[in-house]
C-alpha cells in the first residue's frame, strides 16, 4: 500500500523540545530510496532542490550520504521548514541550505533571488509523496520548473504511488486513490503516462520507472541535452 500521507504535507508529531517533526513513512522508505539515489546521483555535481520537504528527515539523510551536493529543502508549510532546519542543525549539516517556501505551482519560481536556490547548476529535483495530495497544477509546475532549471542531463526524481495507463499496481493503491479523491477532488494518484507527456513537453525524457516497496515507485525524468 502507498504511504498513508492523506493530507497535504502533514509530517507527524513533534520530537522532544525542538522544532523537529517525525514522519513515520520516512523510517519505512528512506533506505530503499537511498539505494536508488546512490545509483542516480553517484556522478551528480551541484545543487539538488527538494519540492515538499515535509519533516526534513529525507533531506538530512540524503545530505549525509551525498556531502558533495548542496541540498535545498522547500515547503509551503512554515512548520515543515522549521523542522527541516532543525534536522539539519541536529546533524550539523553545512550542505543543507535554509528551507524556503518555494511555490511549485507558480509560473516564476524566482530562483536566484536572495535566499532561494540558484538558477544555474541544478543537478536534480527531488520530491516524495507530494503529487497525490496536491492539485494537478503542482505536478505541472514541478515538471515545467524542472525542464526550465535543470542543467542538461539533470534529473527530476519523484517518489510515490503512480498508476500506469490508468491501471493501479495494487488493489490497495486503487482504494487509496478513491480515498484521496473523496477527501479532495483535486487530489489522487497520478498516472505515469500523464507525467511522461508533461515531461516531454517540458524537455524531459522519462528515463526509468523504479519499483519500490509498498507499491511505490520512483519516476526518473532526465533533462534532454
Amino acid at each position: 500500500m502507498a504511504d498513508e500521507m492523506t493530507r497535504p504535507f502533514r509530517a507527524g508529531a513533534p520530537a522532544v523540545d525542538d522544532s523537529r517533526l517525525d514522519a513515520p513513512a520516512y523510517h519505512r522508505n528512506v533506505e530503499p530510496i537511498l539505494a536508488v539515489l546512490e545509483e542516480r546521483l553517484a556522478a551528480a555535481v551541484g545543487h539538488v532542490i527538494e519540492i515538499g520537504c515535509g519533516s526534513g528527515q529525507h533531506v538530512a539523510a540524503f545530505a549525509r550520504r551525498f556531502p558533495a551536493l548542496t541540498w535545498w529543502p522547500t515547503d509551503p508549510d512554515p512548520a515543515h521548514r522549521r523542522s527541516a532546519d532543525a534536522w539539519a542543525a541536529h546533524f550539523h549539516l553545512d550542505n543543507v541550505m535554509a528551507a524556503v517556501g518555494l511555490d511549485a505551482e507558480a509560473g516564476d519560481w524566482q530562483l536566484g533571488a536572495a535566499g532561494l536556490p540558484p538558477v544555474n547548476g541544478v543537478a536534480a529535483f527531488w520530491s516524495a509523496n507530494v503529487l497525490h495530495i496536491t492539485p494537478w497544477a503542482v505536478t505541472v509546475g514541478m515538471v515545467q520548473g524542472a525542464g526550465r532549471y535543470l542543467k542538461p542531463g539533470g534529473q527530476l526524481l519523484i517518489y510515490g504511488p503512480f498508476s500506469r495507463g490508468g491501471v493501479h499496481n495494487a488493489d490497495s493503491n486503487a482504494a487509496f486513490d478513491r480515498t484521496l479523491k473523496a477527501q479532495d477532488a483535486h487530489w489522487g494518484v497520478r498516472d505515469i503516462s500523464d507525467i511522461d507527456a508533461l515531461g516531454a513537453a517540458s524537455g524531459l525524457r522519462l528515463a526509468d520507472i523504479i519499483e519500490l516497496p509498498s507499491n511505490n515507485r520512483i519516476l526518473a525524468l532526465r533533462r534532454v541535452p
